[in-house]
C-alpha cells in the first residue's frame, strides 16, 4: 500500500469584537509586551507553547470555539480593551524630552545596518548576541520615538536548532521559515506595488525583494533575494543566516551594503546619519560615495562627506568577527565599481588593507576608514578595540585615537520576568518611564525582603519545571533507562529546599571557558554534593556548526553530567534560544561568566540576570568592569594576556571556587529567623539598583544619541552645505598633507631647564620647518604628565604652543609657550606636532 500525506490548517474567522488582535500579531511590540502576548497566551496556553510563540501562527489555527468563548468571557475582553489602550498610547507618545533638542523627527532619520535582528524567537534571524543586542537597540529606539529605520536581511533559514544526542554530540538541524508565519508584509512603492529593487553581481544583475516588520514606532526593511527572476544561485544568497562560503557571504554582504542604501532611496527616506552595527554592511559606504561621484564629485570629497555622517560599532575582539576577503575575490566582485568610484582597483583594495596582509581587505578596516565616529561596546573593549585597530592611527597613542565606547545595555521590558513587572506595575506605576533615572531605583528597598526571596524561589520553580520538561524529553529520545533519567532529573523534579542554582549559558566558544569549573573536579564534587548546603550547575549554549573546539566543550561538559558523582547536579540543556535564555536569566540564583580577559566585549546575558536580581559572578571583563560595585555580586581580577595560559586558568579557576565555597555558598545558606538569607536578599536588591538604570538599552540608545548620532548629524550638515564644499576642502587639505608630511620637522631652539621654582614660568620655543604647510595646517602641543618605571606617560595636562612667525634664514616658524606646571616634584613633558583642520571630527 502506498499514501501520500498532506497537511490542512483549518483557519477560523477573526470575531469583529477581536480583529485587533491581527494587528498587534503584525507588530513585533508584542515581542516586549508581555501583557500582548498574554491575550494570546489566555486564549489557549499549550497552543501558545506549540506554535511557538508566533501570534501570526496561533491566530491561523485557534480553534473558532476558543475564539467564541474569549468574546463571551468579561474579564478578557476587558483585558483586550486595557492592552488595546496602551498600545494606542504608545503609539501616541513623541521623542523622548531627554533628547527631543538634540533630533528632529522632521529633518533627521538614522539608519540601522545589521546582518541580523534577534527580536523574538518567533521571528528567527538572528544567531545570537549581536542579533540581540540589535533588536534591543531597535526596541529601546522606539520607546524613545527615536526617527530610525532599521536594514537587515530576511533569512529563510536563520539559527539552527540545536540537539545534544547520547554521547554529546550537537546536532545542528535548519528549519526553514515560512514568511506567511512572519510578521512581515511587503514593502510597497510609491504605486502601491511589490518593491523591487537590483545590485549588480560579476556578469549579472539580481533582484531583491524588500519586506517590511512594523516595531513599534519604527520599521524595519528586510531583503530577499528569492526571487523568480533570479537564477536558482541567486535566490539563496539570502537563504541562510551566515551559511555558505566566501562566495556567499560577500554577496550577503553586497546585498546588506548596497542593496540597503538602494532600498532606502527607493522609498524615498533620506537618512541624516548611517549606522554600521558590525562591518557586514561597511559596502554600504561605497555605494554612498558612488551617488556622490556619479554627480560629478571627487572619491576622496565623497569619502569625506560620507564618512561625516557615519557610526560604526565594532562588537568584539575576536579575529574571527571580522570579515576577511581575499583581494582576488574583491577584485571578482567590484571592478567595475571602483570605475564608478573613479578609482583603479588597487585604490579601492587599499581603503579595507590591513598592515598585517596586504592580500587581503577587511571589512573593518573599511567601515573604519568610512566613518568618522567609531565605538567599541564597553569601557573594556573600547580600549581593546582602540588598541586592535590602532593600525589606522599609526603615529597615533591608543587612548587617544578615535575609537570611544557606548556599553552595551539590555531591553528591560523584554528581559525582565513577568512577576517583576507585575509587582512593579502595583508598586511603582511609573517604573518604565524611569529607567534612566538612578535615584528613583532606590525604590527596590521599599520592596520587603521576604516578597523578594519568595518571588525568587517562584521564579526559580518555575525554571526548575521548564529544566525538567527539557532533560526528560531530551533523555528519552535518545533512548536513556527510566532509572538514569530518575537520577538526572531528581533534583530537579522534588529539589531540596531552596537549592542554590548557578547558571552559564551563552554561545559555546573556547575564549569563553565553559569548562573552567571543572579544573579542580573533586573540589567541585564537594561543592555540589555537599547535603546541608546542595548546589545545582546549569549549562546551555550552542558551539558554532564549523567550530569543533566550542563543539568539544559540549562533549565535555555531557561527560561529566553523566559521571556517578555529578549525575542530577550537573545539567546541559540543549536548544538554547530567547526563550529559554529568558527563563535561565530570571530563574538561576547566580549568573556565571569566566571569559579569558580581554575577549568580552560587553556580555549582556549578564545584564539580563542582573535586572532581575541574579547576583553575577564573573571575570571582571566586558560590562561587569563596569558593573561590579562590591556589593552586587562577585568580581574576579582578571590575569591577562601576557600571562601563560595554563597558569592563568589555573589561578582564575583557583579564585572562582574560593568565591563560591567562601562566599556564594555560606551567604546564600545563611539564613535567619524567617527561613531565608535577608544579606543574600540585599545584594540581590543592590543587583536590580545598580544594573537597571546603567545598563539598560535605553541607556544605551541615549548614548549613541548623543556621542554620536546628534555630533554625526551636525557633521554631516556641515559636509553637505553649498554642494559639499566642506567636504571638497577637507579632502583637498588631506592631500596636501600627506604630500608635505615627510618634510615636516620640529626642534627646541634650545636646552630646555631641567629645574624651575614653584610658581614660575618655564620659556618653551620650538622651531618649526613645515614645508608647503602653513601654521594654520598644524597644532604644536606640550603634554605635561608622569612617566612609571615601565616608561608609560600620563597625560595630566596639555597646553598649545602660539606661533610667532619666522625665526630663521630658511623660513622655519616658531611657536613658543610660557609653561606654568600643574603638577609638583618630578614630571615629564613632551612637545608633538599634528595636522590640524577647523573641519576635522576628531583631532587625529
Amino acid at each position: 500500500m502506498t499514501e501520500t500525506r498532506f497537511t490542512l490548517e483549518v483557519q477560523p474567522k477573526i470575531p469583529e469584537q477581536l480583529a485587533r488582535l491581527e494587528e498587534l500579531a503584525n507588530d513585533l511590540f508584542y515581542s516586549w509586551d508581555r501583557h500582548v502576548r498574554g491575550l494570546f497566551h489566555g486564549i489557549d496556553r499549550q497552543l501558545w507553547k506549540t506554535c511557538g510563540h508566533s501570534p501570526k501562527v496561533f491566530l491561523r489555527r485557534i480553534s473558532q470555539k476558543k475564539l467564541d468563548d474569549a468574546v463571551d468571557d468579561k474579564i478578557f475582553m476587558d483585558e483586550y480593551a486595557r492592552v488595546l489602550s496602551n498600545y494606542d498610547d504608545y503609539l501616541d507618545e513623541g521623542i523622548h524630552p531627554a533628547i527631543d533638542h538634540l533630533l528632529d523627527p522632521e529633518e533627521d532619520l538614522i539608519a540601522y545596518f545589521c546582518a541580523e535582528f534577534g527580536l523574538h524567537e518567533s521571528f528567527p534571524i538572528y544567531s545570537g548576541g549581536l542579533g540581540i543586542l540589535a533588536g534591543d537597540h531597535c526596541k529601546a529606539v522606539s520607546d524613545l520615538g527615536i526617527p530610525f529605520v532599521a536594514v537587515g536581511l530576511l533569512y529563510r533559514k536563520g539559527y539552527f536548532i540545536q540537539t545534544i544526542d547520547a554521547e554529546g554530540n550537537q546536532i545542528a538541524r535548519y528549519k526553514t521559515t515560512s514568511f506567511k508565519d512572519l510578521p512581515i508584509t511587503p514593502a510597497l512603492d510609491a504605486n502601491g506595488e511589490e518593491l523591487h529593487i537590483a545590485v549588480d553581481m560579476p556578469e549579472r544583475t539580481i533582484q531583491l525583494k524588500v519586506w517590511k516588520a512594523k516595531v513599534g514606532h519604527i520599521s524595519l526593511y528586510l531583503l530577499d533575494s528569492n526571487l523568480p527572476d533570479n537564477s536558482e544561485h541567486d535566490r539563496f544568497i539570502t537563504h541562510q543566516l551566515y551559511g555558505g562560503d566566501k562566495q556567499t557571504r560577500i554577496q550577503q554582504e553586497i546585498v546588506l551594503g548596497i542593496g540597503g542604501v538602494r532600498l532606502l532611496r527607493a522609498l524615498g527616506l533620506k537618512p541624516t546619519v548611517w549606522h554600521i552595527n558590525e562591518g557586514h554592511s561597511a559596502f554600504q559606504i561605497l555605494e554612498r560615495c558612488r551617488e556622490y561621484v556619479e554627480n560629478g564629485m571627487k572619491f576622496d570629497s565623497a569619502l569625506e562627506l560620507v564618512a561625516a555622517g557615519t557610526v560604526y560599532t565594532t562588537h568584539t575582539p575576536v579575529a574571527a568577527g571580522h570579515d576577511i576577503f581575499e583581494n582576488d575575490l574583491i577584485t571578482t566582485y567590484f571592478s567595475d565599481f571602483a570605475t564608478s568610484l573613479g578609482l583603479k582597483i588597487k585604490e579601492l583594495l587599499n581603503l579595507g588593507k590591513p598592515p598585517s596582509d596586504e592580500h587581503s581587505f577587511n571589512m573593518t578596516v573599511l567601515a573604519l576608514h568610512g566613518s568618522r565616529f567609531h565605538n567599541g561596546v564597553s569601557r573594556i573593549h573600547g580600549g581593546v578595540a582602540s588598541i586592535m585597530e590602532g593600525y589606522v592611527w599609526p603615529q597615533i597613542p591608543h587612548d587617544e585615537n578615535p575609537i570611544s565606547y557606548v556599553t552595551n545595555g539590555v531591553h528591560v521590558p523584554t528581559f525582565l520576568a513577568r512577576e517583576w513587572t507585575n509587582l512593579f506595575d502595583t508598586r511603582f506605576r511609573d517604573w518604565r518611564k524611569n529607567l534612566l533615572n538612578e535615584e528613583y531605583w532606590e525604590c527596590i528597598d521599599e520592596i520587603p525582603d521576604h516578597r523578594v526571596w519568595s518571588l525568587q524561589q517562584s521564579l526559580k520553580s518555575e525554571m526548575l519545571n521548564d529544566v525538567f520538561e527539557r532533560v526528560t524529553q531530551r533523555h528519552r529520545r535518545n533512548g536513556c533507562s527510566e532509572a538514569l533519567i530518575h537520577k538526572a532529573v531528581r533534583h530537579i523534579k522534588q529539589p531540596e529546599n531552596d537549592i542554590l542554582v548557578l547558571g552559564f549559558a551563552r554561545r559555546f566558544a573556547t575564549y569563553k571557558r565553559a569548562t573552567l569549573l571543572f579544573s579542580d573536579p573533586d573540589r567541585l564534587k564537594r561543592l555540589l554534593n555537599d547535603p546541608e548546603r546542595p548546589v545545582l550547575l546549569i549549562f546551555a549554549g550552542k558551539a558554532h556548526p564549523n567550530d569543533m573546539p566550542g563543539q568539544h566543550l559540549i562533549q565535555v561538559i555531557h561527560e561529566f553530567s553523566q559521571r556517578p558523582e555529578f549525575i542530577g547536579k550537573i545539567i546541559l540543556l540543549e536548544g538554547y534560544d530567547m526563550a529559554l535564555g529568558r527563563k535561565l536569566v530570571t530563574g538561576v540564583d547566580v549568573w556565571l561568566n569566566t571569559p579569558e580577559y580581554p575577549l568580552e566585549a560587553s556580555g549582556t546575558s549578564g545584564e539580563k540576570a542582573g535586572i532581575n536580581g541574579v547576583l553575577n559572578l564573573s571575570i571582571l571583563d566586558g560590562w561587569w568592569g563596569e558593573g561590579f560595585n562590591g556589593e552586587n555580586g562577585w568580581g574576579i581580577a582578571p590575569h591577562g594576556p601576557q600571562f601563560d595560559p595554563a597558569y592563568r586558568n589555573h589561578e582564575e579557576a583557583n579564585d572562582l571556587m574560593d568565591i563560591l565555597e567562601k562566599k556564594v555558598v555560606p551567604l546564600y545558606y545563611d539564613r535567619d529567623e524567617q527561613g531565608y538569607s535577608s544579606k543574600w536578599v540585599q545584594m540581590s536588591k543592590n543587583s536590580m539598583k545598580s544594573t537597571i538604570p546603567h545598563f539598560n538599552a535605553q541607556r544605551m540608545v541615549m548614548d549613541y544619541v548623543k556621542m554620536f548620532y546628534a555630533p554625526a548629524r551636525d557633521q554631516r550638515l556641515v559636509f553637505t552645505a553649498n554642494n559639499g564644499a566642506a567636504a571638497k576642502e577637507l579632502a583637498t587639505w588631506k592631500k596636501k598633507v600627506r604630500k608635505c608630511w615627510s618634510n615636516v620637522r620640529i626642534q627646541c631652539t634650545e636646552k630646555p631647564s631641567e629645574t624651575i621654582i614653584n610658581k614660575e614660568l618655564l620659556p618653551i620655543t620650538v622651531s618649526t620647518h613645515l614645508g608647503c604647510l602653513t601654521p594654520e595646517d598644524v597644532t604644536v602641543e606640550c603634554l605635561i604628565g608622569t612617566e612609571l618605571e615601565d616608561e608609560t606617560f600620563t597625560i595630566h595636562d596639555r597646553h598649545t604652543l602660539t606661533a610667532e612667525g619666522s625665526g630663521g634664514k630658511n623660513g622655519e616658524i616658531l611657536f613658543s609657550l610660557d609653561l606654568k606646571p600643574s603638577l609638583s616634584g618630578l614630571q615629564y613633558y613632551k612637545i608633538r606636532m599634528y595636522p590640524n583642520h577647523r573641519l576635522l571630527s576628531h583631532p587625529f
